[in-house]
């Protein structure tokens, strides 16, 4: 089934970071209050280097170094 209307994006107005720790090791966690609401991601180390190399690839295309 293909979507026809496309969805509106979640615009970001505030983020909060966090970490806690279960019996296999600490997780971060990324909250970010959007317009539709809030959006918890949590993290292992690799998820966190995969946002960073992200964000370093996006950042030049909106003109900021």
């Amino acid at each position: 089934m293909k979507r026809k209307d496309k969805a509106r994006p979640f615009v970001p107005t505030e983020f909060h970071v966090s970490t806690v720790e279960d019996d296999n090791g600490a997780l971060g966690v990324l909250t970010i209050q959007t317009t539709e609401g809030l959006l918890d991601i949590a993290l292992d180390a690799h998820a966190a280097d995969a946002i960073v190399d992200a964000i370093a690839a996006i950042r030049p295309k909106l003109g900021q170094v």
